[in-house]
């Protein structure tokens, strides 16, 4: 009867919670304009990096900043398998840039909705403290449908040039994450912060009992380069400025920078080259490598675990 009821026990301990991956990124995409045009560095020319990026990647959910809202649509129509959630930050309809969330629809249950500025004043358009631009942030409670998770996702785009901006906005965000999300309920928050690793507003987040930095997290990592690219390949720093937050009851199984490029045709391109060091078959032609935005994305595969009764 003791041998009977320990393997009761140790079967219910087995088979009584599940863990379920799934793939979280952040994209700052870069707002299309003229002088990135001009630069050869257009929202056309890049849409379908980006868009490639996270089909090949399999993002099931991520955070987007700098989306003005023809860009949006964009994206959806090369990525007719994600549904969004978020509003332009100059009217909270569409006019300036979202910072949306993008998930799977057919993995993701959309339970709420919503969004607030980050300000002195969340419920309106607003500017905040000493910010340049008003900023928003957009959340989602969702369920996954495959575990049966519930989870909150927040997106964000912090100032870059208030100081004081960022520091409290950071604060406003932690509030809501505590007043929302129901103890041990798993949360993300992701988003461009515009300060690194070293910054004490990083820490004001890093360091909270809410959230913990996926990258410090980690398992394993892959970065080889900071996120903030200039739309230079060869530019490297150490510097992390997008992020992504999860909260304690999220394992994060690996974290990884996509530092991928893509080429354009140089004058000369059209001039085949040779070498012995390579075989006759193979031909090369002097191109020029671009990234697909002035910042990497950044993802991690992460694994939420939650009982089987629920």
């Amino acid at each position: 009867m003791k041998r009977l009821l320990l393997w009761v026990l140790l079967l219910g301990g087995t088979l009584g919670a599940t863990a379920q991956q799934m793939t979280v990124a952040t994209f700052n995409v870069r707002y299309r304009n003229e002088g990135d045009a001009a630069a050869g560095n257009g929202w056309e020319r890049r849409l379908p990096h980006v868009c490639g990026i996270v089909e090949s990647q399999g993002f099931d959910i991520f955070g987007a900043q700098e989306v003005l809202d023809d860009q949006l649509h964009d994206m959806l129509d090369r990525l007719p398998d994600y549904a969004y959630i978020g509003v332009g930050r100059d009217d909270g309809a569409t006019q300036g840039e979202y910072a949306p969330i993008f998930y799977l629809r057919e993995r993701f249950e959309l339970l709420d909705e919503g969004h607030f500025w980050l300000s002195e004043s969340p419920g309106r358009p607003s500017v905040g403290w000493d910010a340049a631009l008003p900023r928003i942030c957009t959340w989602g409670r969702f369920r996954d449908r495959q575990s049966g998770v519930v989870f909150h996702f927040f997106n964000l785009h912090l100032d870059h040039v208030g100081v004081r901006a960022r520091a409290e906005s950071c604060r406003l965000v932690l509030e809501r994450i505590r007043s929302m999300c129901a103890p041990g309920e798993c949360c993300f928050l992701t988003g461009d912060f515009n300060v690194d690793q070293t910054d004490e507003i990083y820490a004001l987040l890093a360091r909270s009992e809410a959230l913990r930095d996926a990258y410090e997290a980690a398992e394993r990592r892959y970065a080889p380069n900071g996120t903030f690219n200039n739309f230079d390949p060869e530019a490297m720093t150490s510097s992390r400025i997008d992020h992504i937050f999860v909260s304690p009851s999220v394992e994060v199984c690996s974290y990884g920078v996509l530092t991928s490029t893509y080429r354009t045709p140089v004058e000369g391109s059209d001039q085949e080259l040779k070498s012995g060091a390579f075989p006759r078959e193979v031909s090369f032609y002097r191109y020029r490598a671009r990234t697909p935005s002035d910042h990497f994305p950044v993802f991690v595969r992460v694994k939420l675990a939650t009982p089987l009764s629920e």
